[in-house]
């Protein structure tokens, strides 16, 4: 296989986006982070692509955990894609370093703007707005294509040094030492039936079953899986996430996390 993509995904961007990356590439395969995570990672691949999105100005954290764990030759082609609802933040510079730091240099890196699904802070976009970034995304996607075959090294799509610098101090020292705590702000309404989607969905188990509710275990991503798949849309964080609108790629289902 000449091409594997590693793809972190809560509610499906992703996931779409690796699948139709992979579609034009031909010759490619794709590896959900958290199955490899813990995983004996082998490299045979060619070229190498982490596609995720970024979360609170930067990558996940599950992401730059992973990016630690690999060991790549130098000769590899890598490059980074990054989904966001607003502002990609400094999350391709951030893992431009990071790689940097493990003496491999980051081929290419590509922003691509995807509805949001960070339900405290808005509900998800009408559907023809979103059509309309699936749309562009399609047309990106069969543009940067061809630079990936061809291992093209290209500029990365990041922000200017200064602003980079600001937002990934920000983000390191008072963003992650609180993330994986972030998960105290969930809690579930009246309809929730114990059906255990949101112990499913979770991708790094950071949630258990007790007396029929959810509980959360303080290693959280904050990939919003649990609260955007809930049934019954009992799953709610913090105060103004109930009656607004939930957000899932319409090209995924509910098996491609479960199964």
């Amino acid at each position: 296989m000449k091409t594997t993509l590693f793809y972190f995904s809560g509610t499906g961007n992703c996931l779409k986006l690796s699948r139709d990356l992979a579609k034009e590439l031909k010759d490619a395969s794709i590896v959900f982070i958290p199955d490899a995570i813990n995983s004996d990672i082998k490299i045979s691949s060619e070229c190498i692509g982490i596609i995720f999105p970024v979360y609170c100005f930067g990558a996940p954290l599950i992401v730059t955990e992973f990016i630690n764990k690999l060991k790549l030759d130098k000769e590899k082609y890598v490059f980074v894609i990054a989904t966001y609802g607003g502002w990609a933040g400094s999350a391709i510079a951030q893992l431009e370093k990071q790689f940097k730091n493990k003496g491999i240099m980051l081929s290419a890196g590509y922003g691509f703007v995807m509805p949001g699904n960070y339900t405290p802070f808005y509900g998800a976009i009408p559907t023809d707005k979103q059509n309309k970034m699936f749309d562009r995304e399609i047309n990106k996607i069969k543009k940067i294509a061809p630079l990936i075959k061809e291992r093209k090294i290209s500029k990365l799509e990041k922000n200017l040094p200064f602003i980079d610098f600001s937002v990934t101090r920000l983000f390191k020292e008072i963003i992650v030492p609180r993330l994986h705590n972030e998960d105290k702000g969930f809690w579930v309404d009246s309809r929730c039936n114990g059906c255990g989607v949101c112990v499913k969905v979770c991708p790094v188990n950071n949630i258990e079953l007790r007396d029929g509710k959810p509980v959360w275990l303080h290693k959280c991503e904050q990939c919003f899986a649990c609260l955007q798949w809930c049934p019954q849309e009992a799953l709610q964080c913090g105060k103004n996430t109930p009656g607004r609108k939930r957000y899932r790629n319409p090209e995924v289902a509910l098996q491609d996390f479960t199964e």
